[in-house]
């Protein structure tokens, strides 16, 4: 085809493609399209490949007209996106469709010109990186630390008995129940609705937050209530929800003792409890080593980001915000419209839940687009045996066998992201390297742990210590 093509930059990383196609290309593919129909086209008093191309005309003029406008504006920037000297910077980011602005009509007559908007790639110029300085906490393992972390293994170890049939629900009893939402007619609203769900009462590890509503039922007992959500509440801001609820079964923690028979009932490699006390400060003290590590690169980019404005893509955003709310439905164990219905069907609730994650996942983005952009120019790599390695380190920090990590990495994408990482994690060595971190005043280990949490509580911590999660 003959086409000529000029491109206008817009705002937020968004651009206008001009596009003229020849009038001879014009015709030539609309004739095509004719001729295809002249083919296979049946109509009422002609064989069929026998309808002359003016009744089609004729009959379908305007109809053939704007099946061949789609054809060519679809062809047109299919060639116009492959071609080899087409910047890469210009090209639409896989999930931005170009869409056509004021849809032109088409005449054999003339040439075509039509336009399409579409977001790209943005613009990265970094600024300053290497010389900064930050301040991060002064943090070490505590004897508190310890005790908290020993009060977790004696629960994880303990003895889980029923309750007396007259007893009633305490803090720390193990509680099962059946739940849901009532609905203005009385019935329980579909997909509220959940049964056998198990959780220690007081532990707040439900997302409806209802341990006091439980506390003081006896088994088999049910109950209706109204529960009203205060605007800060995580999912449900401002909603005042009804439920019924049935405590189907009640049990009660028997704690073990805390001496060497405990240590050797969590695992036959300890023989005393000290053995087990110091793989916990061990654990805990590579915890933290990593959390600082996090931090340190965090705060580090947030000071690259004052520096280096970055226009984020509509698209790139909405992207980020849809993947973060199916991550917040499979921890409801739904899918998008499961937690969707939980929500009341409330376009209200979701929009303002959504709207409530965009400023950090812009800033996510943003921090994401700096580092992929600094590894770029620095040319960092990952070669086969830095690979190779990387499998052997997760295998032996999973516990898992060497060739079953091996095979997780033989799809293609699996290993694609693994590269990613070992490069990400070179940058974030240099980055560490090549710039200056003091030790700002003493915290606690958990005041450290709880706030570095709420603050980093999405995709873009930079943790890929743990990258083989997803195949234990």
């Amino acid at each position: 085809m003959t086409v000529t093509k000029e491109i206008t930059r817009l705002e937020k990383s968004s651009v206008k493609l001009n596009v003229t196609v020849g009038k001879e290309d014009v015709r030539s593919e609309y004739d095509a399209l004719l001729s295809e129909y002249t083919k296979s086209i049946q109509l009422p008093g002609f064989r069929k490949g026998k309808v002359p191309r003016d009744v089609l005309v004729r009959k379908f003029g305007d109809a053939l007209k704007g099946e061949a406008l789609g054809k060519i504006i679809e062809k047109t920037l299919g060639e116009v996106f492959e071609e080899e000297n087409f910047p890469r910077g210009d090209r639409p980011l896989p999930y931005s469709t170009p869409s056509v602005e004021e849809e032109p009509k088409l005449d054999l007559e003339k040439d075509l010109q039509f336009s399409v908007v579409y977001d790209v790639l943005p613009e990265v110029k970094v600024g300053k990186w290497e010389g900064l300085e930050v301040e991060v906490p002064d943090v070490s393992v505590s004897d508190e630390d310890m005790a908290r972390e020993l009060e977790v293994i004696r629960d994880r170890n303990s003895i889980v008995l029923d309750k007396d049939e007259d007893a009633v629900a305490a803090p720390g009893d193990v509680v099962t129940v059946d739940y849901g939402e009532i609905g203005g007619s009385g019935e329980i609203l579909p997909g509220s609705d959940r049964k056998d769900f198990s959780f220690t009462l007081g532990s707040g590890l439900n997302a409806y937050k209802f341990d006091d509503e439980i506390t003081g039922m006896k088994k088999g007992e049910t109950k209706e209530f109204t529960k009203a959500y205060p605007e800060d509440s995580e999912y449900f801001a401002g909603r005042t929800i009804n439920f019924r609820l049935t405590l189907t079964a009640l049990k009660e923690k028997k704690l073990p003792d805390l001496d060497d028979d405990l240590a050797q009932d969590v695992d036959e490699k300890y023989e005393t409890l000290d053995d087990l006390k110091n793989s916990i400060r061990e654990r805990l003290e590579k915890e933290l080593d990593n959390r600082l590590r996090n931090i340190k690169i965090n705060k580090l980019l947030e000071k690259i980001m004052e520096s280096t404005p970055v226009e984020i893509p509509e698209s790139m955003t909405r992207m980020e915000l849809d993947s973060r709310w199916r991550n917040l439905a499979r921890r409801f164990n739904t899918d998008s419209d499961g937690l969707y219905k939980m929500m009341g069907n409330s376009n209200e609730q979701a929009e303002s839940i959504i709207e409530s994650w965009k400023p950090d996942a812009m800033r996510a983005l943003h921090s994401r687009l700096i580092v992929e952009t600094l590894i770029e120019e620095l040319k960092l790599e990952a070669p086969d045996d830095e690979v190779e390695n990387e499998i052997e380190r997760q295998a032996l920090e999973s516990g898992a066998e060497e060739e079953e990590v091996r095979k997780y990495y033989e799809e293609e994408m699996a290993r694609e992201y693994l590269k990613e990482d070992i490069k990400e994690k070179k940058f974030f060595d240099l980055l560490l390297e090549k710039n200056i971190i003091k030790k700002g005043e003493k915290v606690n280990y958990m005041e450290m742990v709880s706030k570095h949490d709420h603050d980093h509580n999405h995709d873009h911590d930079h943790d890929h210590e743990d990258d083989q999660d997803d195949i234990e």
